[in-house]
C-alpha cells in the first residue's frame, strides 16, 4: 500500500492504494470519501443513480480505480513519482465547461497541506499556472 493524493473535480483526499494485479486498488471508504460514490449491490452509485460495477469490486470490497474510471467516464491521470492521482470530470460535461468560458471549481493542496478552491477566489482575478514534463 501506498499513500497517494486524489485530486478529484471538487475534492481532494489522501488514499492509500495498492497497485497490483494490473490495477490500482483502494477502499470503498476511501472511494467515497474522495468521490462522493457509494459501492451497492447495484454497483457504483451517487445518489440514486448507479452504474453496474462488474469485475471492478473485489469480494473483500475493494475497488480498481482503473476500471472505475473507465465505467464513470473520467479520465484517470497516476503520478507514481510525486504520489498523486487524477481523477476528471465526466467526458459530457467537458465539453458544456468549454462552452461556458467558466473554469470548472477544482481543489488542490499548497505546499503546507492547506486546500485551496477555486471557488474560494471567485470575484477576484487568479493566475493558473499549469506545468506539463511532456
Amino acid at each position: 500500500m501506498a499513500l497517494m493524493h486524489l485530486i478529484y473535480p471538487d475534492n481532494s483526499a489522501p488514499i492509500d492504494v495498492e497497485q497490483a494485479d494490473n490495477g490500482l486498488w483502494i477502499s470503498k471508504e476511501a472511494l467515497h470519501d474522495a468521490t462522493y460514490y457509494e459501492v451497492r449491490p447495484e454497483g457504483f452509485c451517487l445518489g440514486d443513480v448507479c452504474i453496474p460495477a462488474g469485475d471492478a469490486v473485489k469480494d473483500t470490497g475493494e475497488i480498481d480505480l482503473k476500471v472505475f474510471a473507465e465505467l464513470t467516464g473520467r479520465s484517470l491521470i497516476v503520478d507514481t513519482d510525486e504520489h498523486a492521482l487524477s481523477l476528471g470530470a465526466v467526458s459530457e460535461s467537458r465539453g458544456e465547461d468549454l462552452s461556458s468560458l467558466q473554469a470548472p471549481d477544482f481543489a488542490l493542496p499548497d505546499l503546507a497541506g492547506n486546500v485551496h478552491r477555486l471557488s474560494d477566489y471567485r470575484g477576484r482575478k487568479v493566475l493558473l499556472a499549469a506545468y506539463a514534463s511532456w
